[in-house]
């Protein structure tokens, strides 16, 4: 028997009946060798652990773009946040932690710069749409590893497409994550906004304190307290009816007084901009897109426009501001 083969077996005796087992696993999207110590998603978060994609998220926003401070939370130490949230619950729950963990570090790495206006701006001018949980799926399909893709499970990749509030994963390691990226951005980026002196503790409301606590420590707490006391011995991962209404009241708060506040946001059009420019300037500059990209849409048949897209949200905040300057900003001549 092997390493590997014997941690399976222990999954078998410890976890949950309604845990994903590795073994139990739907399998890649192209056969590949077992290998001989680490079970399938113990392997799947290896390979996002070390992918390109992911060490881009340390320089791409999160909420606050190019905040003056080291301690904002970038789409990095939000990924790390959603993982660490994901993998208390998973292990208070006795479901797979492995599985939990690749899907947490997976479902960002489609991300453009600049956050949701970078997103915004690439749905806007494509013709053919973009959504950042998609874009994640075709990042780890795709674009990684210069064209070969992760080659990741069906459940990684089930729990990365389906990680936003509309959609509905296939296990119960997805719909960890699903709620644990919901706890995450409203957790940190509330304790952001308060190291930016645009709210206190004080500001939320009292109905929402008295369910969840007056703290961003202690909302994060009971958030997660709840799930696991509710979601115990159940086929499903669930909050309390109170926690629920709390946690979307408490999300409605933030983009009153956060995600749609105009200092915060000040910069969201600038941004916006930049990225509309870049994509309209790639689109009839093809030949200046990145070799393996080219290589892709040639042997993908892949529209100019998916390609365009797939080059921009790779960009970290600052590559895209430094090929915005190169390619607008006029530079001084020297005679």
């Amino acid at each position: 028997m092997t390493i590997r083969e014997h941690l399976e077996e222990r999954e078998s005796e410890y976890l949950s009946p309604y845990a994903c087992l590795s073994k139990n696993s739907r399998g890649r999207f192209k056969d590949e060798e077992q290998c001989d110590i680490r079970p399938v998603f113990q392997r799947d978060r290896d390979r996002i652990l070390h992918s390109k994609s992911f060490r881009r998220l340390k320089d791409k926003t999160q909420v606050f773009l190019t905040p003056d401070g080291d301690h904002y939370r970038t789409r990095l130490t939000h990924t790390l946040e959603v993982s660490q949230n994901a993998r208390t619950i998973a292990k208070a729950l006795s479901l797979n932690e492995d599985l939990v963990e690749a899907i947490a570090l997976g479902h960002d790495l489609g991300h453009t710069p600049f956050g949701h206006a970078g997103e915004r701006a690439l749905d806007k001018v494509c013709p053919l749409g973009f959504v950042h949980s998609e874009q994640s799926v075709r990042t780890v399909e795709v674009l990684e590893k210069e064209g070969m893709g992760l080659n990741l499970t069906w459940e990684v990749r089930d729990g990365i497409r389906n990680h936003q509030t509309a959609n509905t994963p296939g296990t119960l390691e997805g719909k960890i994550v699903r709620l644990s990226d919901k706890i995450a951005y409203i957790h940190h980026d509330m304790d952001d906004a308060i190291r930016a002196n645009l709210l206190s503790d004080k500001d939320v409301p009292w109905s929402i304190g008295k369910v969840i606590g007056y703290t961003t420590r202690e909302r994060l707490d009971h958030f997660i307290h709840d799930i696991v006391v509710n979601s115990r011995d159940k086929d499903d991962i669930i909050m309390s009816e109170p926690v629920a209404k709390a946690m979307k009241d408490l999300r409605e708060f933030m983009f009153e007084n956060i995600y749609q506040n105009p200092i915060a946001k000040s910069e969201e059009s600038k941004a916006e901009m930049l990225i509309e420019s870049l994509y309209t300037y790639y689109l009839h500059h093809l030949e200046l897109l990145p070799k393996e990209l080219l290589r892709i849409m040639e042997r993908d048949n892949t529209p100019a426009e998916r390609i365009v897209c797939d080059h921009i949200a790779g960009m970290t905040d600052r590559f895209a501001i430094a090929k915005y300057e190169e390619i607008y900003i006029p530079k001084t001549w020297h005679g």
